[in-house]
Parts: C-alpha cells; structure tokens; sequence
C-alpha cells in the first residue's frame, strides 16, 4: 500500500495519522467518532477546551455535515474557500460536539486547497478533523521532519507532501453580526474582510 492507503486506513479506523495540509502539517483522525478525537488530543497534549477544525473536500459535503448552514455565513463560506482559511460558524444542531470545545453552539470548518497525495487523501476519506502536528507551543510543522518524534510514534500512519508553506490557516469566526478575525495567519486579515464585507453587503 501507499502512503496514502495506509492514512485512509487509519483515518477509517479512528486511529490517527500524520498528513500534509495546504499550510502545515496536520495531525488527523476521523471526524466521526468521539473516541478517535479525545485519542487524537490526548496524543498533542490538547486541551479539551480548545476546538479543532472540521477538514472537508468540497462545500457540497460541509453543508451535508451542516445542513443547517444557510443565509450569509453559507455566502461567506463559498467566497473564501477552498483557501487557507479556518471558518467558525453556527451550530445550532450542535453537531460534532468533540470538535467545539467550550463552544459547543460553533464549529470551526476548512477546504483547504490541496495539491498531490493530501488531495488524494482527503478526497477519499471525504471529512477529517486535525489540527497542527506539533506540541503546545512549538513551531508549526512545515516538512514531515519537522513534527515531533513523539507525534509521529502516535499516528498510524504517516503522508509525506514535501514541503509546505509553514503558515497556518488564517481564522474567522462569522458566529457574530460581523466578521472578527480571529488569528492572521496564512491570508492577511483585511484580505479576508474585505471579501467578508464585500459578500454581506451584496446579500
């Protein structure tokens, strides 16, 4: 098997694994199971108060895990992304309750824009969660060497993408009347407002 194949393997069984992103690298799971999350944050030392972002392939997949993603933050939503963005939203369902953290009424989502085996990964698991491949605190991974040792004995499986940009996704939460940008990151910030302002002033 592949890279690839042993990460979707992985993934599917709720185990995790290490996968190259649009920006870092990321340490992953399934979305789908409780367990496999609170595995997951036990392995990077992540407090359980902290969200993690829902990772999926297209819109037409977030709004099936969203349904109730409708009116301007679905405008918002098809603007910015795919792209290197991390969106919080509504979750009036409260779905994916593990992935909120205190938040429960929000979920932090991205399509990241992907290229070679991290698009062949997430197209073929459909939706992930994961968060940066490093420990609290410590540089974001930008090659597969770069993630601790301790991280990469945890996964399952491990996908080299060669290296990547190093700069996390830049993060926007939309759950108010406006946006607020909540981390700059790969994107500047007025970029990402302006595009914001520029969708909810059209609708």
């Amino acid at each position: 098997m592949t890279d690839v194949d042993d990460a979707v393997v992985a993934i599917e069984a709720g185990k995790l694994a290490i996968v190259p992103t649009d920006t870092v690298y990321g340490l992953a799971t399934t979305p789908h199971r409780e367990t496999a999350v609170r595995r997951l944050y036990l392995a990077k030392g992540r407090a359980v108060q902290q969200p993690t972002a829902l990772v999926v392939r297209d819109l037409e997949l977030l709004l099936e895990c969203l349904p109730e993603l409708r009116g301007s933050q679905e405008r918002v939503a098809r603007a910015l992304l795919p792209g290197q963005y991390t969106l919080i939203l509504p979750n009036p369902a409260r779905r994916f309750p593990w992935l909120a953290g205190s938040r429960p009424e929000t979920i932090g989502v991205r399509i990241p824009k992907l290229t070679g085996p991290a698009r062949d990964l997430l197209g073929r698991v459909g939706a992930l969660v994961a968060t940066s491949a490093n420990l609290p605190g410590e540089p974001d991974p930008r090659t597969l060497a770069d993630v601790p040792e301790q991280l990469r004995t945890a996964a399952a499986a491990l996908v080299d993408g060669g290296e990547l940009p190093g700069t996390p996704s830049t993060v926007i939460d939309l759950t108010g009347p406006g946006a607020l940008v909540l981390r700059q990151g790969a994107v500047p910030a007025d970029e990402a407002l302006r595009v914001v302002a520029s969708v909810l002033l059209d609708g």
